[in-house]
């Protein structure tokens, strides 16, 4: 073999080396107030953290953490009460308050030269993000909130806190599938409107079904202590205004008419924020992970 070769194949192995070193996921413990936080780290540079909306927990982001790894020290977790999160005491309503103060908890560990962090949440971790950035905003350079359901940026705040309420009732009354259709059928204004068909998500492998069952475990706390509470966060206008240059809104480019959407676009247009469209729906970044986390890297770039 020529010493070209040698050398063509040494640059492959240093870069493989490069890219397994960049994705290995760091896990960790951190101790919160009344909660044991489980977290992972890949990669290096300027901290992301991400966080998981609805019942997800940290593996939610997967894919995502490992494409963005190369720019950022990503941090993903799994909420308190969730997954790998053990609760100090029994389970009770959850507060966007006490979720921001977690998040800041995290950066402490993870940044601790002080230097702010990049902040991402989705649905209802986007709620977290906006009231991490009103509490704390000398920890944070960047916050991009995608589809925060709050009811109160609403047209018709009442309605969405009555969709809500009746999807806590049915999973009181009739258990996890018939709360999730309750807010699928509300969520949606017309017919025919979707995240994305399902016959076209490609087969899991053996371990994402794992992953999938975990977060599907979460649903009862989601539905019956985050759900309510969170979707009726009343955001401090006023100080997220003064913030607005660091916040990003983002709503989904097939979900625009649902009600995260349109909440999202409110809160836009209230506090001055900018807004970036993101492929697929609400769960845009499990439907295409890879389009999502490129996205999401433009738009950390650009701002």
């Amino acid at each position: 073999m020529t010493s070209s070769g040698y050398d063509k194949i040494t640059a492959f192995r240093r870069t493989e080396k490069t890219m397994t070193d960049r994705t290995a996921v760091r896990t960790g413990l951190l101790t919160v107030d009344g909660a044991t936080l489980h977290h992972e780290v890949r990669g290096e540079g300027p901290l992301l953290v991400m966080m998981p909306g609805g019942s997800a927990d940290a593996g939610i982001y997967d894919a995502i953490a490992a494409d963005l790894a190369d720019r950022w020290t990503v941090a993903t977790f799994d909420p308190r009460g969730y997954s790998r999160s053990a609760l100090d005491g029994p389970v009770t309503d959850q507060s966007p308050a006490t979720h921001a103060d977690d998040i800041v908890r995290l950066i402490d560990l993870l940044s601790p030269d002080g230097a702010p962090a990049v902040l991402f949440g989705s649905s209802s971790s986007a709620v977290v993000a906006l009231a991490a950035l009103a509490h704390h905003p000398g920890r944070l350079s960047r916050v991009v909130a995608h589809e925060p359901p709050v009811v109160a940026l609403l047209p018709d705040p009442e309605a969405g806190r009555v969709l809500f309420a009746a999807v806590r009732e049915a999973f009181r009354r009739d258990g996890v599938a018939a709360a999730m259709a309750t807010m699928a059928a509300g969520l949606a204004p017309e017919e025919g409107v979707s995240s994305g068909p399902e016959d076209q998500a490609p087969t899991p492998t053996p371990e994402q079904a794992a992953t999938f069952r975990r977060m599907h475990a979460n649903l009862p706390v989601f539905l019956e202590h985050v759900l309510c509470p969170f979707s009726g966060y009343v955001p401090d206008l006023v100080v997220l205004k003064a913030a607005a240059a660091r916040l990003v809104v983002g709503v989904g480019r097939d979900s625009r008419a649902l009600l995260p959407a349109v909440a999202a676009e409110g809160l836009a247009r209230r506090v001055g924020a900018g807004v970036a469209e993101f492929p697929g729906g609400h769960i845009g970044l499990t439907e295409d992970p890879r389009a999502f986390a490129a996205r999401l890297r433009e738009v950390l770039l650009a701002t």
